[in-house]
């Protein structure tokens, strides 16, 4: 059963304790954003995910794990997740898809992937810090959470790059193994609370600017397992590079490398004091063009 051990432990945990079984203290109201602070996200890093309850957009992120990146786009635009159930879902964990038998043993056909837990950044790297605790720093590359080396590092590596690697914040989208770390197939999670345990373990591939509320409203099971009866379903996943221009959906998301976004950032830190994550960072998104399938 794809995360049938490491996840299925983790999901009692996350069940068992309160301390990231809480919802998140809301963050502060966003400032107001000035149209040069928009990034636009590109159309084919745009994954569309429509659903029974909805839609759903991820912004992929193939600087941190290019070939699970490419796995979902090959799997997307050959309209392998269309009709595809979310079969595990656990309340204020995550929810899980991708498997075309629907029971969580099943996969594609294509070869399993090798694991992509961690990157190396360099300088041209499009990564904002926000906080730098006890020698690491945290902070965003696009949309989604990191944690890294210093930039000092640099200088005494080969390659003049440094580790780094994504957090599981909510929104997150991590693939699904087994056992073996070089075992993701097809599945994947969406996280629907932070659970940083799965950081490194798990690859992350992405992280959902638009839709959290979709994905947080999919049916869960009461059963520690998670598999649902009755599931909720993908009614079509598509890259928005693939679809017609029509029915391309186009998301701006506020640019890390903007004041707003340090003003944003500061007003958090602010407000959690020593108890600030950089999960508790929201970054405001503009949606416009197609509605859901």
């Amino acid at each position: 059963m794809r995360v049938s051990t490491g996840l299925a432990a983790a999901s009692v945990l996350i069940l068992a304790g309160s301390a990231w079984a809480q919802e998140a203290a809301p963050t502060p109201a966003a400032p107001a954003v000035v149209a040069s602070a928009w990034r636009t996200v590109a159309p084919e890093n745009l994954l569309v995910i429509d659903t029974s309850k909805g839609r759903i957009l991820v912004e992929l992120a193939p600087e941190l794990a290019p070939g699970h990146v490419e796995r979902i786009r090959l799997l997307a635009g050959r309209g392998f997740y269309d009709g595809q159930v979310w079969h595990r879902v656990i309340d204020q964990f995550m929810a899980q898809t991708g498997d075309p038998l629907g029971t969580g043993e099943g996969q594609s056909p294509y070869p399993d992937l090798k694991a992509e837990f961690t990157f190396r950044r360099d300088s041209q790297t499009p990564f904002t810090a926000v906080a730098a605790p006890a020698g690491a720093v945290l902070g965003f590359l696009h949309s989604l959470p990191v944690q890294t080396q210093p930039d000092a590092y640099m200088a005494t590596t080969a390659d003049k790059k440094v580790h780094a690697w994504g957090l599981y914040c909510p929104g997150v989208a991590g693939m699904a193994r087994d056992e073996a770390p070089d075992s993701a197939n097809s599945q994947f999670f969406l996280m629907r609370q932070a659970y940083p345990s799965l950081d490194k373990r798990y690859t992350i591939w992405g992280r959902v600017v638009s839709g959290l509320d979709v994905v947080r409203s999919l049916k869960a099971s009461p059963n520690p397992d998670g598999i649902v009866t009755g599931p909720d379903q993908m009614t079509r996943v598509r890259v928005a590079s693939d679809l017609p221009q029509a029915e391309r959906p186009s998301v701006q998301v506020l640019d890390t490398a903007s004041a707003q976004f340090r003003t944003l950032a500061e007003a958090a830190r602010q407000a959690k004091g020593a108890d600030f994550s950089v999960c508790d960072i929201d970054l405001p998104v503009q949606v416009a063009g197609a509605p859901a399938a």
